[in-house]
């Protein structure tokens, strides 16, 4: 199967071939955990597991390596802990906010049906490899000490702006930057800087002696390079993460390690606005990824995950996203219907060749999603078609094996590696045949602690037993 993706960097799309076959790597921004993330931020989330889960398909689950980081040292990070825990230490009020933050985060994007990435990297465990790549910038001529700060000279990099189109004089035309009296010039950005009283600090790069803490950008280059090299296949994000964050990534990691690309491919997702107009606090339309999934603040109801996870997939990637209660109406029926079609039903053991050849094309997931509708009107009449159906759906994200109640009431359900569950539903039929009962009952109890509950019935043709299964609410 052959995957073609569109490369930001290049301005086209282009058959996408790893670097390695057997370690195909990706890294993707991921959250600044100080609040919970709202809608916007579940698109990348939703759109590059789609991804993993098409390349684990193509290159195998063990051979592909997702990184997804978490931001957790952060100026708002500081304010909001400061504000929040007043009595403890700033590591300490920092580490309890970021922790609860990013345990929501966890819960909410598991209700979208998001698999865990291979690594999930936090900042603040890798301050060392930090310190050591605005060292090696530094000497190398790219960087430069200034009023305890490591700043990255944008002058010395002549491809500078190559991933945003734009030209230095364009940038700093265009630049409302407080230009600060120890810049040499006015687009250099801080790799490190001085911690402020009451944040908490680490031991700075060479030539400073105060404590500091890094910049934004820094984090994921030295992430990237510590989980995935410092050449790797492919780097996403929202669009609006082009320029100055990932510009700025690819300054450093190019600089910093001698190397003429990051990463060989760069995918971005368009923007995101909400009944038409762009998400806001004071326009009182900012949505959460929770509100969405527990209270009844948009479209007076609340939404199951998966429907969720649908409405976002039925816009392509790279287009910008009207967020509707409309077009979440339109996901639920269409979830409905397909858990009518689906529930209960063997899957095949691979979703239908067309709709993988459409995921296949840049991630054409209204393309998939049409394939998939045209199973689901062949499946009233054909089993073959049914279960191509939810292998497809299975594949997509949007479905596991949830009633069609589930998601006519709302809310989230738990999230489980599917082949997993199919996996261990064999084994546990395989154990009663052989009569080995102990093992059976264990096999249901592992079942059990995972949400799924199991039905068993006789096979009226063969007089086998036939186990299906479901997720608990």
């Amino acid at each position: 199967m052959s995957l073609s993706l569109y490369n930001t960097l290049t301005r086209r799309k282009e058959a996408f071939a790893p670097l390695d076959p057997e370690r195909v790597r990706m890294y993707v921004c991921g959250p600044t955990v100080y609040d919970f993330a709202h809608i916007g931020n579940a698109r990348p989330v939703i759109v590059f597991d789609t991804l993993f889960r098409l390349m684990r398909h193509i290159y195998g689950a063990d051979k592909v390596v997702y990184a997804r980081n978490i931001t957790d040292v952060d100026d708002k990070i500081n304010a909001r802990a400061a504000e929040r825990y007043p009595d403890l230490a700033p590591e300490a009020g920092v580490r309890k906010l970021t922790d609860e933050t990013a345990a929501q985060f966890q819960s909410d994007i598991s209700a979208l049906g998001v698999l865990p990435p291979t690594v999930e990297p936090r900042a603040t465990e890798h301050i060392s490899e930090m310190v050591r790549l605005c060292d090696a910038l530094v000497s190398r001529n790219h960087a430069y000490v200034a009023a305890d700060h490591v700043l990255f000279d944008v002058s010395s990099m002549a491809d500078y702006g190559k991933l945003s189109n734009r030209s230095l004089e364009e940038m700093e035309a265009g630049a409302r930057v407080e230009v600060a009296a120890y810049k040499r010039g006015p687009m250099d950005f801080v790799l490190w800087k001085p911690s402020k009283p009451g944040e908490p600090g680490w031991p700075s790069p060479s030539g400073i002696k105060v404590a500091g803490r890094p910049g934004w950008h820094i984090e994921c280059s030295a992430m990237a390079a510590r989980y995935l090299g410092t050449v790797f296949d492919i780097h996403g994000g929202g669009i609006d993460l082009v320029f100055p964050h990932h510009e700025n990534e690819i300054a450093q990691s190019r600089c910093g390690h001698g190397t003429d690309v990051m990463a060989r491919v760069w995918m971005h997702n368009g923007f995101l606005q909400v009944e038409g107009e762009k998400m806001s606090k004071s326009l009182g339309n900012f949505i959460t990824i929770n509100e969405l999934l527990a209270s009844e603040r948009f479209g007076q109801q609340r939404w199951h995950g998966r429907v969720l996870r649908l409405a976002m997939l039925g816009t392509h990637y790279r287009q910008p996203i009207d967020w509707t209660v409309d077009r979440l109406v339109q996901a639920r029926t269409a979830l409905l219907d397909f858990a009518d079609l689906a529930h209960g039903v063997k899957a095949s053991s691979d979703p239908h060749p067309e709709f993988l050849a459409a995921l296949s094309d840049d991630l054409n997931t209204p393309s998939a999603m049409s394939i998939i509708h045209g199973l689901a009107k062949s499946a009233r009449r054909n089993t073959e078609s049914a279960e191509l159906l939810k292998s497809s759906l299975r594949f997509l994200g949007v479905y596991d094996n949830q009633s069609r109640d589930e998601f006519a009431v709302g809310g989230a359900v738990r999230a489980v590696d599917s082949a997993k569950v199919e996996a261990l539903v064999s084994a546990r039929l395989a154990a009663r045949k052989r009569r080995d009962f102990k093992e059976s009952d264990r096999l249901r109890d592992e079942l059990a602690a995972m949400g799924v509950q199991l039905k068993d019935a006789k096979d009226p043709r063969t007089g086998d037993i036939v186990t299906t299964w479901e997720l608990q609410p």
